[in-house]
């Protein structure tokens, strides 16, 4: 622990290292209802679009805006440029881009597009999320 109690990381330490590594997936074959009702969790702020394991899209809120009919499939508004990162990128440095971007999530993806996690930010800015933390929000019944 650093000072303040805040915890202290490692230059050497990787995203790969601090990802959620069982982020929700979506099939390709998902609607835009589908994706709505999964963004409706104030917890979910981005859907990963898989096949095979392979990424294929990212979803946000705004890339489903009320114009587009339920029926479509999410995969049209999905996104990939700009919400992906490699594995190795050093943890610390992404934080510093991502706070400075006002952005919280990235998709880590291996060099063949596999999807290794999602990178998430924390609401305070100060670290990022874990597997245990997304265990405690889905077992908190508010």
């Amino acid at each position: 622990m650093g000072a303040r109690g805040l915890v202290t990381r490692s230059a050497e330490e990787t995203v790969l290292d601090v990802v959620v590594r069982w982020p929700k997936t979506m099939p390709p074959d998902a609607t835009v209802a589908q994706a709505r009702a999964a963004l409706a969790d104030d917890h979910v702020h981005m859907l990963l679009i898989t096949t095979e394991g392979r990424l294929v899209g990212t979803l946000v809120r705004d890339d489903l805006p009320a114009s587009v009919p339920d029926d479509e499939p999410a995969l049209e508004c999905a996104v990939l440029e700009g919400r992906t990162i490699g594995p190795g990128a050093s943890s610390e440095q992404v934080r510093d881009i991502l706070v400075a971007q006002g952005q919280r999530r990235l998709a880590v993806i291996a060099p063949d597009g596999s999807l290794l996690g999602l990178l998430c930010l924390k609401r305070r800015l100060d670290g990022f999320c874990s597997d245990a933390d997304v265990v405690a929000r889905a077992a908190d019944p508010r």
